[in-house]
């Protein structure tokens, strides 16, 4: 009986992280830039890409995913499992769609296609098997639920989380030539405005929006408090900007100023990834 109740868990921990993988990543499928973009990216980008994928899985899974007690042999286990559910699911869902051409394979094409696919969609599966279900972490593994352990506050936790929520918002932009088509049409005077909206941005959701999960302060936030929250959580969507559009090959052939305008510009919605993945993705207890 109680091995019927370990699979049934199990059962619904994998559930939970197909549903997260899918919210998350669902309409990179669904997108035609991404499918031609995922043809030509070259063979050290795609290694690259698997592992930032997998350090921010590490990251994740240590600040948030697991229980704070968890070993690194559990995070490293956990990590590659995400990794491996999101490569089948993206297969699944690319065949599915027809992306998928069995009677001609080119294994650069082919797998330029899974793998672009499947690295959102692990990092949804990690989010959706932490936050979606109803036990807390250590409660899934069977273990009693921790008492007392300090919530994870930390700079490098903090950005970790802002990293997550960006990678997830930003990838679904960065593929599209839009990004590219504003950055060419900016001004200086644009970007300055676009920056000071970010922070702003930032600074609403995780002080004066009463979310669930936003900073609590019992009082009027002080300056250095918001930029201690705000600031690292740009230079989180600041560098996820970067890294997904070097990717994609965004930034290829692009002089310094639309390189750094793409930049600025996809770092607005990656600040709401970056702020929202404060309020939606739970500390570790």
């Amino acid at each position: 009986m109680k091995q019927v109740k370990v699979w049934s868990d199990s059962l619904k921990e994998y559930a939970r992280g197909i549903t997260g993988g899918l919210i998350f990543s669902l309409p990179l499928f669904y997108t035609m830039g991404m499918w031609w973009t995922a043809q030509s990216i070259p063979p050290y980008r795609l290694l690259a890409y698997i592992l930032a994928t997998f350090l921010l899985l590490m990251g994740y899974n240590r600040h948030a995913g697991l229980h704070a007690g968890a070993s690194w042999t559990e995070i490293w286990t956990d990590s590659v499992e995400e990794i491996g559910l999101g490569l089948f699911l993206s297969v699944i869902v690319l065949q599915s769609l027809g992306q998928l051409d069995w009677h001609y394979i080119n294994l650069n094409e082919t797998a330029g296609k899974i793998i672009v696919q499947a690295m959102p969609v692990a990092i949804g599966i990690s989010i959706g098997t932490a936050q979606l279900g109803t036990k807390m972490p250590a409660e899934k593994k069977g273990n009693p639920p921790p008492q007392n352990e300090p919530e994870d506050d930390s700079v490098t936790g903090r950005f970790i989380l802002a990293l997550c929520g960006s990678v997830v918002l930003a990838g679904n932009i960065a593929p599209t030539e839009e990004v590219k088509t504003i950055a060419v049409n900016s001004t200086i005077g644009s970007l300055i405005a676009l920056v000071t909206e970010s922070l702003l941005l930032g600074a609403v959701i995780l002080f004066f929006s009463d979310f669930k999960g936003s900073v609590a302060t019992g009082k009027t936030p002080l300056v250095r408090t918001i930029l201690l929250h705000t600031i690292p959580a740009y230079l989180a969507s600041l560098c996820a900007s970067v890294l997904m559009l070097w990717f994609f090959g965004q930034l290829n052939g692009t002089g310094l100023f639309t390189s750094i305008s793409s930049v600025i510009v996809l770092a607005l919605p990656a600040m709401l990834g970056a702020s929202a993945g404060r309020l939606l993705i739970k500390p570790n207890p």
